[in-house]
């Protein structure tokens, strides 16, 4: 583990909480990005979310202003940044529009995927951006950082959606031995005590998102949260049959659409749209078979994000008091 001086982007320094919301494939929005940034964490949307394109700048204005709408009230108690994730595989034909919007709104984080790209890195660096990469394993980290991306995002084993299977443990040690920038831990992160732990392990913040789902702002159907409020990590799936990338979903779901969860068959990757998620077998992958991390166990119902945000900060301290009795 390094022991060199951590550097973290201004616009990542003094966060209320250290906790980053990751960006939910259709369920983000600006209702639940709004309400994570005034409880004080990052809150993030895919700017694919926004259908059509166009839609994109009308939630960017919106996210923007009522941000700044918050922060002139609240002088004292200002709201967390927020960040926008594209996907910049070559699938995706509404990258250049989509980061033209976020130079307009000079969006402050921007969460790319699937493929690390100096164009794109450059570009969000050229209105001010910082760029954070999400990444499955060690070899993708160094690809992202020689690209020109400021920080990192290793979605470890237990991650909703697209998720690796490399131990968080694993990941975060071999990336502190060379990188000292700005990393977010992924992975069956719900607590506050998991939020303190991702920091004790050599994580600047804890990159959290099945636990926004169960949320009353986020954009998922009443039974997608339900299920979750009722599951735990044995009900948690992980394949690669609906989109060619394994990933973890819910076993309830999988059910409900017919399918027997035990027994999927494998998918081919070259089939994988990675713009839309959608691949051969895909379908009603997101819409109807829905992705969910491990962690779901410590969701046990639906509140309004700042609620649950209050929950983790309550845990967090609770966690630190007790390490300092300890």
């Amino acid at each position: 583990m390094s022991t060199r001086q951590r550097y973290l982007p201004p616009v990542l320094q003094h966060l209320p909480f250290p906790v980053i919301g990751s960006p939910l494939f259709i369920i983000s929005n600006p209702k639940l990005v709004i309400a994570q940034c005034k409880a004080g964490v990052v809150g993030s949307m895919p700017a694919l979310n926004a259908r059509p394109a166009s839609q994109l700048d009308e939630w960017l204005a919106e996210i923007t202003e009522a941000l700044a709408a918050h922060d002139k009230a609240n002088p004292d108690h200002k709201a967390a940044p927020f960040a926008i994730n594209q996907i910049v595989h070559k699938s995706n034909d509404r990258l250049e529009h989509d980061l033209q919007l976020c130079a307009k709104y000079k969006v402050p984080i921007v969460i790319t995927s699937l493929g690390a790209r100096e164009d794109v890195n450059q570009a969000v660096h050229s209105w001010g951006g910082v760029v954070l990469h999400d990444v499955i394993n060690n070899v993708f980290a160094h690809k992202a950082i020689e690209k020109g991306a400021d920080g990192l995002i290793p979605v470890a084993a237990g991650a909703g959606g697209h998720a690796s299977v490399k131990s968080p443990f694993a990941m975060i040690q071999e990336i502190r031995e060379w990188f000292d920038g700005p990393v977010a831990l992924s992975g069956s992160i719900a607590s506050g005590g998991a939020v303190l732990a991702a920091q004790a392990m050599g994580a600047d913040f804890a990159y959290i998102g099945s636990a926004f789902i169960a949320t009353d702002e986020a954009r998922a159907v009443d039974g997608y949260k339900q299920m979750i409020t009722e599951s735990n990590s044995d009900d948690i799936v992980y394949s690669n049959f609906y989109t060619g990338v394994h990933g973890n979903y819910l076993k309830g779901s999988i059910k409900n659409a017919g399918m027997d969860p035990d027994n999927l068959p494998e998918s081919d990757p070259s089939k994988m749209n990675f713009a839309s998620g959608e691949g051969a077998n895909a379908a009603k992958a997101w819409k109807d078979i829905w992705g969910c991390g491990q962690g779901i166990g410590a969701i046990r119902e639906v509140v309004p994000a700042a609620e649950l945000v209050a929950r983790f900060k309550r845990e967090y301290a609770e966690a630190k008091a007790r390490l300092c009795g300890a």
